[in-house]
């Protein structure tokens, strides 16, 4: 009989791992948490917390992922010289491969990016230049290590860790089970043969495996300290770390620009009666408002992690394209979750098909300054 978790006997179930004892149940608390996964956080008398996850039976689309998270805390625990990047990622307490759960520390002092930058609307270059010289330290210290690369490719479940999306031919059955709005996204998408050009050759082709990727780097799933500017604490945290794999850092870095992107084309005034450029020029966040932080972002990515451009010199070129996939990604989400499809959705496909057909001219447009400008601050200081 398959035990399944619940706000009742969660408590009870963490006494018999031994993660707590029944007097530190005494006052406890526990929320559900929205979550793709059966998340629980619960908050003892003590005032510790911790985060409980089980991957439900019927979900195929997370099917293994913890699994996966746990062979990433057993890689971290593997390779002794990885100690100088552990403090970046969660802390797992317990995993219980039978039951699918996995029981995490809670980070407490920290909220994550999405969050911020809708509550605060503190566009700090700061908190990017933070963010990305902790991907990057990431990257570098993966890159090209035979040991590290045999242990995801042996380990790790390919089934869950693929980050590419593709459209397939349309047949007639699919009338039935999309509503006419969404049906308009599938005429769009397969209407550009160079779109579809372009990912089968980015996701085949162009795509270069080496090192290892977070493959769901979103605002949301990286935490900021509270007072991240005095912290003794890092600052910057990753988490759900369900996905990742031995990839291209292109697509984290593309990934991550994509959801910095999406403030921007999240707040368009989308209407019949504007074309889309008004639309865009309309937009409550102005794309001139995010251009720092992703070229902070970038500049500060690069200057941890030189070796890049030196092994890829089309590096950049390729976190354009990426950043297009993702968008498309994006879309994808919002028509599986909430079943829709609108003009919203429309601006974000055509910014999409600039950045994955046209990466190199895409470029200004996105940093808001050259690939040489790029380049050149990232070597300052080295």
């Amino acid at each position: 009989m398959e035990f399944v978790l619940n706000t009742q006997n969660v408590f009870d179930y963490l006494v018999q791992q031994g993660l707590c004892t029944q007097a530190e149940l005494n006052l406890g608390q526990v929320e559900l948490k929205t979550a793709k996964n059966f998340n629980l956080l619960l908050e003892l008398s003590n005032a510790r917390k911790l985060l409980v996850k089980q991957e439900r039976p019927n979900k195929k689309k997370t099917r293994g992922e913890l699994v996966n998270e746990w062979r990433f805390h057993e890689f971290l625990e593997q390779f002794s010289e990885l100690n100088q990047i552990r403090s970046f990622f969660p802390e797992i307490l317990h995993f219980n491969v039978d039951d699918s759960v996995i029981v995490l520390k809670y980070f407490d002092d920290y909220c994550d990016l999405s969050e911020f930058y809708a509550q605060e609307k503190n566009f700090d270059t700061e908190i990017a230049t933070l963010i990305g010289t902790l991907l990057a330290t990431i990257h570098r210290t993966t890159f090209e290590h035979q040991a590290y690369q045999n242990f995801f490719e042996k380990d790790i479940s390919n089934d869950t860790s693929k980050p590419f999306w593709t459209l397939g031919r349309l047949t007639p059955e699919i009338f039935g089970h999309y509503s006419a709005d969404i049906l308009k996204f599938f005429s769009l998408y397969q209407r550009y043969n160079s779109l579809t050009q372009a990912i089968a050759d980015l996701t085949t082709n162009a795509f270069n495996p080496c090192c290892l990727v977070h493959n769901d780097l979103k605002l949301n799933n990286i935490l900021l300290h509270v007072n991240w500017e005095q912290t003794s604490l890092e600052p910057i945290r990753l988490i759900d770390w369900e996905r990742c794999s031995w990839g291209d850092p292109a697509f984290d870095l593309g990934t991550l620009i994509a959801s910095y992107l999406g403030l921007w084309l999240g707040s368009l005034v989308v209407s019949t009666s504007i074309n889309l450029e008004e639309s865009l020029r309309l937009a409550m966040i102005p794309l001139e408002e995010l251009q720092p932080l992703i070229a902070a972002l970038t500049v500060a990515y690069l200057k941890q992690f030189p070796q890049i451009l030196a092994s890829q010199s089309d590096f950049l070129h390729r976190v354009i394209q990426f950043t297009g996939l993702a968008l498309i990604q994006q879309i994808q989400s919002t028509i599986q979750y909430q079943k829709a499809f609108n003009n919203t959705g429309i601006c974000t496909l055509q910014v999409a098909k600039s950045l994955l057909c046209n990466p190199v001219q895409s470029i200004s447009t996105v940093f808001g300054q050259s690939e040489s400008e790029l380049i050149a601050n990232s070597c300052l200081s080295i």
